[in-house]
C-alpha cells in the first residue's frame, strides 16, 4: 500500500483525489488548516495532519509527522493547497503577494525539499502539482494568482530536470474550471486585503463580485473534481507519467493559442474573454 500526503483536503479537488485514492488503495494522508476541517475529515476515517502553508513551523512538522507515520515511506505528494488572491496587480501590496507566494509556492517548495530525501532513498516517487490555466495564461485582476502558478510551473519544470536521471517523476496538473470552492475563497481574499472603493478599478470590481459571488459554474466547459482526479491516478502509475496534464477545454485551448498566436494577438483574446466574463448586466 503506498502512502501519498495530498495538501488542502478540505473542499474541492483535495477532497475528492483524497476520497478517490483511498478507494483505490492508497494509503492517503490529508492535511487542513481549520479545527472543525480536521475535525470533519477524520470523522470520515482520514488520516489528517494539520498544515499552514504559509507557516515554515507547520510545513516542517507536517512532514516530520508523516516521516513518523509512514516510517519515512513516502512515495508521493499532491501539491493542492492554495488559494486565489483577486485584484488589480496595483491594488495588491507587497504584503499581499507575499501572503499568496508562501502559500502557493513556498510552502509547496519547502514541503518538496523535505520528502524528497526520503523518496531518493526509496529509489522511487511521484511529485504532483496542481497548477492552473492561469499557470499557462494571464488574464486581468488574477496577477497574484498567476504569478504564483507561473512560478509553480518553473519549479516543476526545473526540478523535473533536474530529476532526470531518478525515478522520481514530476508532473503539472492544469484544470481550469473546476467546480469547487475557490471563488468564494477568492471572493473572501480580495474584500479582506484590496480598498474596493478606494481603487481607481471600483466600478470593474463590481463585475468581478458579481461573478465570485455567482451561484453553480461561473464559466463554461466547468467540470467536477472527478475530472482532475484521473489525471493524478495517471501521474501516480503510469511507467511514464506526462509532464503535463490539461483537464479542461480552456486549457487545452489557451495552450494551443498561446503556441501559435503573437502575444498582441493573444493579449486581445485575453482582454475579450476578461471582458465577457465580468460584464455587466
Amino acid at each position: 500500500m503506498r502512502n501519498i500526503l495530498i495538501t488542502g483536503c478540505s473542499s474541492g479537488i483535495g477532497y475528492c483525489v483524497a476520497k478517490g485514492l483511498r478507494e483505490r488503495g492508497y494509503n492517503v494522508f490529508v492535511t487542513a488548516r481549520k479545527d472543525d476541517d480536521i475535525e470533519r475529515l477524520e470523522k470520515e476515517g482520514f488520516k489528517v495532519i494539520p498544515l499552514e502553508l504559509s507557516d515554515p513551523e507547520s510545513v516542517q512538522d507536517c512532514a516530520y509527522e508523516l516521516m513518523l507515520r509512514t516510517n519515512n515511506d513516502v512515495y508521493a505528494v499532491f501539491h493542492n493547497g492554495a488559494y486565489g488572491q483577486a485584484g488589480a496587480l496595483e491594488d495588491i501590496s507587497r504584503e499581499v503577494l507575499e501572503k499568496q507566494f508562501a502559500v502557493n509556492v513556498f510552502g509547496w517548495h519547502q514541503l518538496t525539499n523535505l520528502l524528497l530525501p526520503l523518496m531518493r532513498n526509496a529509489g522511487q516517487g511521484r511529485i504532483i502539482y496542481n497548477s492552473s490555466v492561469l499557470g499557462i495564461i494571464a488574464l486581468p485582476f488574477r496577477g497574484s494568482y498567476n504569478a504564483s502558478k507561473y512560478a509553480v510551473e518553473g519549479l516543476a519544470d526545473t526540478l523535473r530536470l533536474e530529476l532526470h536521471s531518478t525515478d522520481i517523476h514530476v508532473s503539472l496538473i492544469e484544470p481550469g474550471p473546476i467546480e469547487s470552492l475557490f471563488r468564494k475563497n477568492s471572493l473572501r481574499a480580495l474584500r479582506e486585503h484590496v480598498d474596493i472603493d478606494a481603487s481607481v478599478h471600483r466600478r470593474k470590481y463590481a463585475a468581478s463580485i458579481k461573478r465570485l459571488e455567482k451561484e453553480g459554474p461561473a464559466a463554461p466547459f466547468t467540470l467536477p473534481p472527478e475530472a482532475v482526479l484521473k489525471k493524478v491516478i495517471h501521474a501516480l502509475e503510469s511507467e511514464r507519467p506526462k509532464a503535463r496534464y490539461p483537464v479542461t477545454f480552456p486549457t487545452y485551448l489557451f495552450a494551443t493559442l498561446r503556441r501559435i498566436l503573437p502575444v498582441r494577438a493573444l493579449d486581445k483574446v485575453l482582454r475579450h474573454v476578461s471582458h465577457k466574463e465580468n460584464q455587466e448586466d
